[in-house]
């Protein structure tokens, strides 16, 4: 039997581009083209902000005119309302892009009128919409049609209505609505006749206002259902889709200095990654905003650019108190290379600082961005929300390839290799500081917790802060422990005695070696010396003794030639005995 394959084109519905940061990544593409979307939540969500961005948007960038319909207030009120957004709709209202109409619905009045539709409100829309050529609509907000239809039904059959004429019209519809207590609308009603439903919400936990948005529907489009922060100021509505990003960005191999050039040999001599997270963690007191002021220096004289939020310090004692130990700031911040941003944590919510954090990041294009201290956002019982804020942030940061340095004040009750918000797992780089308290005396430690993708000293070092920066020195382990301060001078001018008592030692025996060699040399000369006059005296007894043989041998030839015997005696004597004794053998 032949198996079926199911065929699965791909195919995307329109959709009209929002032109709002970051809702067209959320929503893969916009709002869909040609259909109502429903906007709903509580007041002061920013419902109308959404939707008339939603127009001028489109005005300005995509050349699509909008009518805007507003149930509540006047032209006037919402041209001054939007002004402070930077959007100038008396300008766009002039040249025919915007038509703004307020349509006044008094409910005593509607009770006197009779029976009471939609009708009126259709024929107004549409004389809008042909007056400037429109293609984007908004409702703002529906609710106030509801009190001239008192029955269910008939207030289900109207939306519907309502829904297909604009369908059928063509245009890209927002409606507004207020959120019901147990519904996304006061009338449940307007979320099951809408194509896309999303959701506006703000919240305020442990004093702390927080805007977040949901898509709650999207029919025919792959969209982003979580819920996302977002940000009205003064440029307007924001979305920041960060938890979309995933873990598809790109690593580098690049490697930045510290700072402190020990700290890079500790490093596998070179320094931490370029765009990883580094965190330097430990309790108060220990050095931690030195080590990232350090860090900050270095970046600038490489000519990088740095981002530097600090929640408990203003920008001006920390550079007075760096200066202290010879790091100077300020130059850099007047080049241009070093910008501060100085919040107190409780100023807004976690999702504004993170909205902001990644609008200055926009902004001012940096290398390297210092958070300190990242704990500064825990309050009560959000470590939870803190650790899902930094991930949005370090997901953001590592798609950039930007240089995350966190510092974090631990407790010294806690566990120091654990942070209150449980981000080990996001750090890249994780250095850790502790006080080491012996004779009396506390002392600064620093060891490498962990450091991905390079090899990395296990050592303890003890650090000073210095007039000339940070100073990593020697720390010496004995039976008790970690020696540092006055245990490690002691040790060390233990150690110097000991090496001079060493070098003496070598000295003398060198010396008396030294001594030797010189007394054999002596003695080797010596009887050099001898046996050459030795052999001087045996060599003239050897002379003088042949010279005696060959006188004789002399002598003995002249005595046998004058014999007139053989020129060689000792021969003829020899060969004459031999014949003589032939002679007896015969």
């Amino acid at each position: 039997m032949a198996t079926l394959k199911l065929q699965r084109p791909l195919k995307k519905l329109p959709q009209s581009p929002t032109g709002l940061k970051g809702l067209d990544e959320i929503t893969h593409g916009g709002l869909p083209k040609g259909r109502p979307t429903l906007v709903c939540g509580g007041a002061g969500c920013g419902k109308t902000l959404f939707a008339m961005e939603f127009l001028v948007r489109g005005a300005m960038q995509y050349n699509e005119p909008g009518v805007f319909i507003s149930f509540e207030e006047t032209e006037k009120e919402l041209t001054a309302n939007v002004a402070s957004l930077g959007f100038d709709l008396k300008g766009l209202v002039e040249h025919k892009k915007i038509w703004l109409e307020h349509i006044h619905l008094e409910g005593s009045e509607i009770a006197h009128s009779g029976d009471y539709d939609l009708e009126g409100l259709f024929i107004r829309i549409h004389f809008a919409i042909e007056s400037i050529g429109a293609k984007r609509v908004v409702l703002d907000t529906i609710e106030s049609l509801f009190p001239g239809l008192p029955n269910p039904l008939t207030l289900r059959a109207e939306l519907r209505r309502l829904f297909r004429w604009l369908k059928n019209k063509g245009v890209t519809t927002i409606v507004t609505a207020e959120r019901g207590e147990n519904t996304l609308t006061r009338q449940g009603l307007e979320e099951y006749v809408s194509d896309c439903v999303i959701l506006l919400d703000h919240r305020v936990n442990d004093q702390s206002s927080i805007r977040r948005l949901r898509i709650v529907k999207y029919r025919g489009s792959t969209h982003g259902t979580n819920e996302y922060p977002f940000l009205i100021d003064e440029d307007g509505f924001s979305v920041l889709p960060v938890t979309s990003l995933g873990l598809n960005y790109a690593s580098s191999n690049e490697r930045i200095s510290t700072g402190i050039p020990r700290l890079d040999t500790m490093l596998s001599g070179k320094g931490y990654f370029r765009g990883s997270t580094v965190l330097v963690s430990g309790t108060a007191g220990t050095g931690k905003t030195s080590i990232a002021a350090q860090f900050v220096e270095a970046a600038c004289k490489r000519g990088e650019r740095v981002l530097f939020f600090t929640y408990e310090e203003s920008p001006s004692q920390l550079m007075r108190n760096m200066q202290s130990i010879g790091i100077h700031l300020e130059p850099w911040v007047k080049k241009g290379l070093l910008q501060f941003h100085a919040v107190r944590p409780t100023l807004y919510g976690l999702e504004t600082h993170l909205t902001t954090s990644i609008k200055l990041v926009n902004n001012f294009d940096p290398n390297v961005v210092i958070l300190d201290p990242i704990n500064a956002f825990v309050v009560g019982e959000n470590q939870n929300e803190v650790k899902t804020m930094l991930l949005r942030l370090v997901d953001f940061l590592k798609m950039k390839r930007i240089t995350a340095f966190f510092t974090s004040l631990t407790s010294a009750v806690d566990n120091l290799e654990m942070t209150d918000i449980y981000i080990s797992s996001l750090i890249d780089t994780w250095l850790l500081l502790r006080d080491i308290e012996i004779g009396g005396e506390r002392n600064r430690g620093l060891y490498v917790l962990k450091s991905r993708g390079m090899a990395h000293s296990n050592q303890i070092r003890e650090f000073k802060l210095t007039n000339a920066g940070i100073e990593l020195l020697d720390v010496y382990v004995g039976p008790e422990g970690v020696l540092t301060g006055s245990a490690r001078l002691t040790q060390e001018t233990q150690d110097d005695a000991e090496q001079l008592l060493r070098q003496q030692e070598i000295g003398r025996k060198q010396f008396g070696l030294e001594r030797r060699r010189e007394a054999m040399e002596a003695q080797i000369l010596l009887l050099r010396s001898e046996f050459e006059a030795e052999e001087s005296e045996a060599l003239k007894t050897i002379g003088i003794e042949k010279a005696r043989i060959h006188r004789f041998t002399q002598d003995r030839t002249k005595m046998a030639k004058s014999r007139k015997g053989d020129a060689t005696p000792r021969t003829a004597l020899g060969n004459k005995d031999k014949t003589k004794t032939q002679r007896n053998v015969q």
